[in-house]
């Protein structure tokens, strides 16, 4: 299809084709350099829907030729002029993107062969070769996974990624025999259902559709108010409401961790109201932000010294009660939780330093961290002009953002949650617009 214009602008569809394009053989290339094994490509691991489109985007960035940074796209014929996606002619929903990833085409070119390699190795969470580090990979690798991820989180992309990775899993000389085991996460429709007894349906466009009351498993919910969903506030973790909730004390540990967070998830939407105007235009990019700020508030407030978790009633869940499958995702919690308090206890006193000197108190990393999440990477990228010497050279606020968004992806990709998630998105959106 040869691409279409509103305006001077592409269309949508036609990057996505191009991008996708470009993804199979950017896979392809990581096979065959061993960034990435057939095993990681036919997994369904929830970050290497992270690992594609930023190996994507680091590939894009050799390739470009131009000043201001642009992509070329595949032509669509032998005959078709060459194009290039530019902030002239980029889909709006697209800048953002086009944006950070073009901050990051000059310092990708700059490095060394061997710190290249090593950028690649480092997207695909492998080892760099080369010591010392070179301390600007961290930010670079930082970049390109945030929009990464931003991409990961677009319906379209998600029920695209399988045939994605099975391109490359076929590609080269001897194919393997491996099928890509991607799966989609459910869609959502932003829309509460009318009907008690109706289950959804999955329309055409990918959003799922139905009647009914706003439900929760088998509970049918008050819709007035999400005070039923609410954690607690309080530093010394009280007991929470148990109603309504499907979780027992005798429930597995992935259920106790799951109503956990899907526990703090009005409160998210009633925090950040952006997040309710997205469940009308984007509804599955409102889910992962609001599951991103539910481990955000889980890890700062339900963590314990010893990295127990306090769940919805009230009770502890600890490592060791964790099975052995589940503990990465437990102790990556915990781990975000204490990286938080590092960080505040950084903002802490570079405000106390500011105001001794009579300073302005600049935004914290913390503030920023939330825009992120709430908004997307490129928030800060294009602020970063005006908060000079906000960003250090590691993108430690971009790092740390990507760590919430990469474990959110990741739990919500378990089984455990993907069988409660749609129905308590209907919830959401029944009781967050």
């Amino acid at each position: 299809m040869a691409p279409t214009r509103t305006d001077s602008q592409l269309s949508e569809s036609y990057v996505q084709d191009a991008f996708h394009s470009y993804l199979k053989s950017s896979l392809s290339q990581a096979k065959l350099e061993n960034l990435l094994d057939a095993e990681v490509l036919s997994s369904a691991e929830g970050d290497l829907m992270i690992t594609g489109p930023a190996l994507c985007l680091y590939f894009a960035a050799l390739r470009c030729t131009t000043k201001p940074p642009s992509v070329p796209l595949p032509r669509h014929t032998k005959n078709s002029q060459p194009m290039e996606l530019s902030y002239d002619n980029c889909p709006a929903p697209f800048v953002s993107f086009l944006r950070v990833w073009a901050n990051t085409v000059p310092a990708i070119q700059a490095l060394a062969p061997e710190y290249q390699h090593d950028l690649a190795r480092m997207i695909c969470n492998l080892e760099p070769l080369v010591t010392p580090l070179q301390t600007s990979l961290n930010g670079i690798a930082a970049d390109l996974r945030a929009v990464a991820i931003e991409i990961s989180q677009r319906r379209s992309f998600q029920d695209r990624y399988a045939s994605d990775l099975q391109a490359a899993l076929d590609a080269g000389t001897t194919p393997s025999p491996k099928r890509a085991a991607f799966v989609p996460p459910p869609s959502y429709d932003a829309s509460p259902v009318s009907s008690a007894q109706s289950s959804p349906r999955s329309s055409v466009d990918g959003h799922s559709q139905g009647h009914g009351s706003p439900q929760y498993a088998n509970h049918t919910l008050p819709p007035q108010s999400p005070s039923f969903l609410s954690p607690s506030a309080s530093s010394g973790f009280p007991p929470r409401p148990p109603s309504p909730t499907i979780l027992t004390q005798n429930s597995p540990a992935i259920e106790f961790i799951r109503e956990t967070l899907y526990a703090s998830l009005a409160d998210a939407l009633d925090q950040y109201p952006s997040l309710r105007g997205q469940l009308k235009t984007d509804p599955s990019r409102a889910y992962f932000a609001a599951v991103a700020f539910a481990v955000l508030n889980v890890a700062t407030t339900s963590i314990t010294p010893e990295g127990a978790v306090v769940g919805v009633l009230g009770t502890e869940l600890t490592l060791d009660q964790c099975p052995p499958e589940l503990r990465p995702f437990m102790a990556e919690l915990a781990a975000i939780g204490r990286s938080a308090k590092e960080l505040q206890d950084e903002d802490d006193d570079v405000a106390m330093k500011c105001a001794a000197r009579g300073k302005e108190i600049p935004p914290t990393r913390m503030d920023r961290i939330r825009l992120m999440l709430e908004q997307g990477v490129g928030y800060a990228q294009g602020r970063r002009d005006i908060e000079e010497g906000r960003r250090s050279v590691e993108g430690r606020a971009v790092a740390f953002t990507n760590r919430v968004n990469a474990l959110s992806l990741g739990m919500t990709r378990l089984k455990a949650f993907r069988e409660r998630q749609e129905d308590v998105f209907k919830v959401l959106s029944g009781i967050g617009v």
